[in-house]
């Protein structure tokens, strides 16, 4: 027990500190943006997060459904296959790389009207979103790299990668904004730059001759592509999950109280993908030991690394409530550059009622990765989508209608714990039937 464990934080530490860092980048986006262009930067910021979102999902979603499926090959020493899955996620990477980057050529000013730009942000929102997308690739194909090198026993590089882009973000992010007087472009192209120095950090896992992965040349499998696609499909839409809601939030706020409470709703966002960040880690952690102990058939080494990640987010979870409630209103100081006394009115409330979905978020994320891991993906799938899309959406509505502001920052608990009694429900009838690959 006491190998089994130490393998876990092994793994875990390394996938939370390495998630913590590419989360942190974009809190310095925030911070930097608040300081460099104000609210309407910040908003403008706001708006644009959400196309983040989509991009990074996609990038998970390749990532995550390939390098699982790589992990049960390996697990049951099916060498055969591993090259072919890391093709044609290859394949699927492009592909999509390619669709995000028209997108941000030639459509970068309707989508950020689409989003709820306005004449004061519309330009610094467009600006972004443009070379975000143009970026595309280099964020997706470095989710597809960070996945597979961590599964192929390279969590401590993996690790090093994630931190080193993020962290060349964040001195990126001061110099381009305030000696180079670059505002949100200055931000953005610092951001884009980050994942490229995270693919070049792991560079040592090929020349080194660690991997186990390699490009061939091979036709376009369908069924392999679906099988990735499906068994990814849980992580983009915890990611699009993110996304929608802030596209459906910010337009709801935005005829609540306009763009200063999507300024203060983009304080609380933020921090939350630093939260959800946390639990991705250890999801993305846990996930390797989960689908190489599928592989083998070791079920009992299943419900002990699942038991170790669901108390460890549980424990983090409150930890992390109990520092954001206390410290509410400093941490909305922060990025009230302008002195706006309206903001820490809206933010403040948003950040101490927002998070107490914590324990339900991290149950949730842990899950999804559960049972992707054992593929039973059709659970996996209903509650990713009841979170993204399905109940928060029209909940958001209902709720905003009613409540006004707090309204919106309940939707968020309410709506994580309701899926969280769904899930458990799901895992126990899926527990009570023999797990066969």
């Amino acid at each position: 027990m006491e190998i089994r464990f130490r393998k876990f934080i092994h793994y875990t530490i390394l996938s939370i500190l390495g998630t913590l860092g590419v989360s942190c980048y974009i809190l310095a986006d925030t911070f930097f943006v608040s300081r460099g262009t104000g609210s309407a930067g910040l908003a403008a910021l706001n708006l644009a997060i959400p196309v983040y979102n989509f991009i990074h999902g996609t990038g998970l979603m390749l990532g995550m459904g390939g390098a699982t499926k790589f992990s049960v090959c390996k697990g049951s020493n099916d060498r055969e296959r591993i090259d072919q899955i890391y093709t044609n996620t290859v394949y699927l990477a492009f592909l999509f790389s390619l669709l995000f980057l028209l997108i941000g050529v030639f459509g970068a000013g309707t989508l950020a009207g689409l989003l709820g730009a306005d004449q004061e942000v519309f330009a610094m929102t467009k600006t972004y979103l443009k070379w975000l997308l143009i970026f595309s690739p280099a964020f997706i194909m470095n989710d597809v790299l960070l996945c597979f090198v961590r599964n192929d026993d390279g969590p401590q590089l993996s690790m090093a990668a994630m931190l080193a882009g993020s962290f060349s973000n964040i001195i990126m992010d001061y110099i381009l904004i305030f000696p180079c007087q670059m505002g949100i472009l200055g931000a953005v192209l610092a951001t884009g730059f980050s994942p490229v120095i995270s693919m070049l950090m792991m560079l040592p896992h090929w020349t080194r001759r660690q991997n186990s992965f390699h490009l061939v040349f091979v036709k376009p499998d369908p069924e392999m592509i679906r099988q990735d696609i499906s068994i990814g499909f849980p992580s983009l839409v915890g990611q699009l999950s993110s996304g929608i809601v802030m596209i459906t939030f910010n337009g709801l706020i935005l005829g609540l109280t306009g763009n200063i409470g999507v300024a203060a709703y983009g304080v609380v966002a933020n921090l939350s993908l630093v939260v959800t960040g946390v639990y991705t880690g250890i999801a993305q952690g846990v996930q390797p030991l989960l689908a190489d102990a599928y592989g083998r058939g070791q079920k009992e080494e299943i419900s002990f690394q699942f038991r170790c990640a669901m108390v460890t987010a549980a424990g983090i979870s409150l930890l992390l409530y109990l520092v954001t409630a206390i410290l509410a209103e400093p941490i909305t100081g922060i990025f009230n550059s302008e002195q706006d006394p309206r903001l820490p009115c809206i933010a403040v409330e948003g950040l101490r009622i927002y998070f107490l979905s914590n324990l339900a978020v991290g149950y949730n994320t842990v899950l999804a990765i559960y049972f992707t891991c054992v593929e039973k993906t059709l659970p996996a799938h209903v509650l990713s989508l009841l979170r993204g899309l399905v109940l928060i959406v029209p909940l958001a509505v209902l709720m905003a209608s009613l409540w006004g502001m707090t309204g919106i920052w309940l939707v968020y608990p309410v709506t994580e714990f309701a899926v969280g009694v769904l899930g458990e429900i799901l895992r126990r009838k899926t527990n009570r039937r023999k797990i066969q690959k």
